[in-house]
């Protein structure tokens, strides 16, 4: 099993869904950095279960606990132990699953890698193993604050509500204001009304997550296999329900010519170089060009419904899923701070690489 990401910033993260904790080792953190433990704690609450009518019921505080690497407030270079006790399982509610396989769900294809899983919730492919993910990004970002780097993710289109990819028309932090967290705050309201109707029918709605990562060094990447969108691809396909990743104009760049694409470079007043247009998304030749970088992810609607679903059970036989417990009906508005998350993680691992070349 592949638990760890990372170079030099790493995280190794451990837990179940419905275990007794949610945790992860970060190594690789300088030494030195203020912990704002508030921030990092926000940065979870963006994530948590609970926190709006269209998302999951389930209660957690996901309270983070830090074991090692912080000594008076300050990160000391080694490595970082954190947990997050889970506190509102309800098991008994995937006991119905045990002997059968959700459909698109890990449950087959794990079940026939490992011969054994855990069912309730979905043990070790659930979602709710992103908690790691989160704290480990807030703590990347503490670090990039300090070299002006800010990453902004928000919800860009729900089914087929949305926005435009041009994010300079928004102001970001209206995203922050609202239950899907998006920056229109009218789309916002037309796409909280059509998760909660999706939801009333016992389905599920995915959707698209833009990222901009302002203030990102130029060289960040290397130029062959590493490429930066490369990293910050696999980075994001690595967050459970994701099925798309693409940056700059991504695939809309085959309907125009090149002279319509290339981003040209002109001299700004203060001696800096940059370009005219960013269809680039920020990376060129695999390396960032000191432009913002943007991407946007796909998440697919969340497998689990409630209603009956077709399947077969471990012996291949017919049978019908009628899922309980508490599901997302979209897992957007959540995904959000995940999104940023790996991408601090990325960013941060890159920089840090990037200093030891020169």
């Amino acid at each position: 099993m592949s638990n760890s990401t990372g170079t030099i910033f790493t995280l190794t993260t451990f837990g179940e869904s419905h275990g007794a904790a949610i945790g992860g080792i970060v190594d690789g953190m300088p030494a030195g950095i203020e912990i704002d433990e508030r921030f990092v704690q926000q940065e979870l609450n963006r994530r948590r279960p609970g926190q709006s009518a269209i998302t999951t019921s389930r209660n957690e505080p996901d309270k983070v606990e830090f074991l090692s690497g912080i000594f008076e407030g300050k990160s000391t270079g080694c490595p970082i132990g954190f947990v997050v006790y889970n506190q509102n399982q309800h098991s008994q509610d995937y006991e119905n699953m045990r002997c059968l396989f959700r459909p698109s769900h890990a449950d087959f294809t794990y079940h026939e890698k490992y011969g054994i899983r855990d069912h309730r919730g979905g043990g070790r492919t659930s979602a709710r193993i992103t908690i790691s993910r989160c704290v480990a990004g807030a703590l990347a970002k503490l670090v990039l604050r300090q070299i002006g780097v800010e990453i902004h993710a928000y919800t860009m289109q729900v089914g087929n509500v949305g926005i435009g990819k041009d994010y300079q028309k928004y102001d970001l932090s209206l995203s922050e204001t609202n239950a899907v967290r998006c920056p229109d705050l009218q789309k916002a309201a037309e796409m909280e009304q059509l998760i909660k109707e999706v939801k009333s029918e016992g389905d599920t709605i995915g959707g698209i997550i833009q990222c901009v990562v302002k203030g990102c060094p130029v060289g960040l990447g290397s130029p062959e296999f590493d490429k930066l969108h490369a990293v910050l691809g696999k980075a994001m396909l690595s967050i459970n329900a994701v099925k798309g990743f693409e940056y700059g104009d991504g695939f809309d760049c085959i309907c125009a010519r090149g002279s319509e694409q290339n981003d040209v470079f002109y001299k700004d007043a203060d001696g800096s170089v940059r370009t005219r247009t960013n269809h680039s998304g920020g990376i060129q030749g695999g390396l960032s060009n000191g432009q913002d970088i943007v991407f946007r992810v796909a998440f697919k609607p969340v497998a689990t419904l409630l209603r009956e679903q077709d399947t077969i059970d471990m012996e291949g036989n017919p049978t019908v899923l009628k899922a309980k417990g508490r599901h997302d009906p979209c897992v957007l508005p959540r995904a959000v701070p995940i999104v940023e998350a790996m991408a601090a993680m990325v960013i941060l691992d890159e920089y840090l690489k990037n200093r030891s070349v020169r």
